[in-house]
């Protein structure tokens, strides 16, 4: 595997600064840069962090998170209570024995019958919370 290497004239050429500056910024340790013979040397990757350019890979993997909102209507409030407790499970289960996240919380409105719930979470364990509230459900009915 090879590295690019630039002339402290290159990088001038480049970033579109005079050469003494380039130097300048090398002999400041700005610029790292190695020194052979009487010439300076940049890698091709110390230039692009000098220069706030972000390489072609990306240092971290995407994080993607969910937030949602569940209404659930004609929630008694045994199938409040049984719901809202397996979610909670759900979360602090999940907090303890993997990498993701997950939040739960819930409000509900017993004159309309009505639970609410905020699920946010990471793609994995939102996607259970809401099979988990699907499956919960379907069971009400029954």
């Amino acid at each position: 595997m090879s590295v690019a290497v630039y002339s402290a004239e290159q990088v001038a050429d480049i970033l579109g600064l005079h050469v003494r500056t380039v130097r300048g910024y090398i002999r400041d340790g700005r610029l790292p840069a190695a020194r052979v013979g009487k010439q300076y040397r940049i890698a091709e990757q110390d230039l692009r962090a000098f220069a706030g350019v972000i390489g072609d890979k990306p240092t971290r993997s995407p994080d993607a998170h969910v937030s949602t909102v569940v209404h659930i209507n004609d929630v008694d409030r045994l199938t409040m209570d049984r719901i809202t407790t397996h979610l909670t499970a759900a979360a602090v289960g999940n907090s303890s024995h993997s990498t993701g996240q997950l939040s739960v919380h819930s409000t509900y409105d017993e004159s309309a019958c009505r639970l609410t719930v905020f699920v946010v979470g990471d793609l994995e364990s939102t996607s259970v919370a809401l099979g988990l509230i699907g499956a919960l459900t379907r069971q009400a009915e029954m």
